[in-house]
């Protein structure tokens, strides 16, 4: 029988900070300035070519806020 009084883990709390990145001073991932295109594109804005992982994740962020996408 199943314990239904179990609480599932909270999936935010797997959430690291882009600061805290072990490869986050790499380059993007191409998932990421993909998507970080397009919502610069809807935003009207520009995407600068030397971001770092960490750097492109926090501006998904902002643009995702910008743009009304997301979470």
């Amino acid at each position: 029988m199943a314990d239904h009084n179990r609480q599932q883990p909270d999936p935010r709390s797997a959430i690291k900070d882009p600061d805290d990145w072990v490869t986050g001073e790499e380059p993007p991932t191409a998932a990421q300035e993909s998507y970080l295109h397009t919502l610069a594109r809807e935003a009207g804005e520009e995407v600068p070519d030397d971001l770092t992982k960490a750097e492109a994740s926090r501006r998904i962020d902002e643009l995702q806020e910008e743009t009304g996408r997301g979470r």
